[in-house]
């Protein structure tokens, strides 16, 4: 993956934030203040829509980059 976006926050950050493994990924760094939003509002639906928002694009467009990776990796197999 010679096109993957560098780590904003570290392993000691996250793991300060109490990020799960499983998203201490590449939108880690947007997920530390959207969970900071949710634990200081109550997680109200209507609160933090900013934050989330951004945090789901970054995951998208993660996933989308991922899937091209994949798409190339098969295609150099053929």
């Amino acid at each position: 993956m010679s096109n993957a976006p560098e780590m904003k926050v570290s392993q000691e950050e996250m793991k300060k934030a109490r990020i799960p493994l499983e998203y201490r990924d590449y939108c880690a760094h947007l997920l530390i203040p959207l969970n900071k939003c949710r634990g200081e509002t109550f997680y109200l639906p209507w609160k933090c829509e900013n934050e989330r928002h951004i945090f789901e694009k970054c995951q998208y467009d993660d996933y989308k980059r991922r899937m091209l990776v994949l798409k190339k990796a098969k295609e150099a197999e053929e």
